[in-house]
């Protein structure tokens, strides 16, 4: 098409050219995403659990923000989303929330976002109008579907299983019936709770989902250092580590210090617009190599 247009300009033609490159090029970032998302656990779906940092009111609203902007990106994606659990903050966001996304490459792209998110912003809470620094972390691992964990044996002496009253704002998150489950898994602390479900019975199925997700999470972690021990080598575990930085004042940029892409519209990111620090991960944990 662009030969006949050189040789015999057609100003129809010419837009139908450039369409067909828009619609090329859109494929192609499609197919590559994809090539990216090769890992074992890529194609699952996903687990994450948002924690507030220190700091009280500050990191509460922090990792409130940070909950809605991860909502808003799945629902950009056209990805669903459980909101299983919710703890509120004393006066004002959350102190933790876990939810599970499901849909294509769901872990694959939201692992990208694991670890602690930093903002720095005015206050809203300061009457001083001071400058704050707030911290919250997140945490992904992929929900292991019921053919991956057949070698992860649970005996139920070996679980507490406690009821009790959801906890959220209104009924606009999760119910406020006497259904919400927490399975507690003795012998290592971990444990999982579903306050979305209506019925006592369905929260349990998810609670028990979810620890199953998270002791396989722990097998594999374990297993990986284990290897790392047998080579000799040390290596920074992310899990604590600051990822990414939200500068709200005197300036405004996100930069992720893995990548080092820089964002100037703070609100489009905040927003879910999580694209091109998404992509800006895969491709340097491609270019890592295993162990990323």
């Amino acid at each position: 098409m662009d030969e006949l247009v050189e040789e015999e300009p057609d100003a129809e033609m010419a837009r139908e050219l450039g369409g067909a490159l828009r619609s090329l090029e859109a494929d192609m970032e499609r197919v590559e995403l994809a090539a990216l998302l090769g890992g074992e656990y890529d194609h699952h779906d996903a687990v994450a659990t948002l924690h507030a940092g220190a700091g009280g009111t500050e990191s509460n609203d922090w990792a409130e923000m940070l909950l809605r902007m991860y909502l808003r990106w799945a629902e950009r994606e056209e990805l669903d989303v459980e909101l299983d659990e919710l703890l509120p903050g004393e006066e004002a966001g959350i102190k933790s929330a876990t939810f599970i996304v499901h849909g294509t490459n769901a872990y694959g792209r939201l692992s990208t976002e694991r670890g602690v998110h930093r903002l720095v912003r005015i206050s809203p809470f300061d009457a001083a109008k001071r400058r704050h620094t707030s911290f919250a972390s997140l945490d992904v691992i992929p929900l292991v579907e019921d053919g991956d964990v057949e070698d992860i044996e649970i005996d139920p002496k070996d679980l507490r299983i406690d009821t009790y009253r959801s906890q959220g704002a209104g009924g606009q998150h999760v119910n406020v019936t006497d259904s919400a489950v927490r399975i507690t898994h003795l012998p290592t602390g971990i444990s999982a709770a579903c306050q979305n479900e209506r019925s006592q019975m369905q929260n349990k199925a998810v609670a028990m989902r979810i620890l199953k997700a998270r002791l396989a999470e722990r097998a594999r972690r374990e297993q990986h250092e284990k290897l790392e021990s047998i080579r000799g080598e040390r290596r920074d575990i992310d899990f604590g580590s600051q990822i990414r930085s939200y500068v709200l004042a005197p300036y405004r940029l996100v930069k992720d210090h893995r990548t080092n892409v820089e964002i100037g519209d703070v609100d489009r990111v905040l927003d879910g617009d999580l694209d091109r620090l998404i992509e800006a991960e895969l491709r340097r944990r491609a270019e890592a190599g295993p162990g990323r």
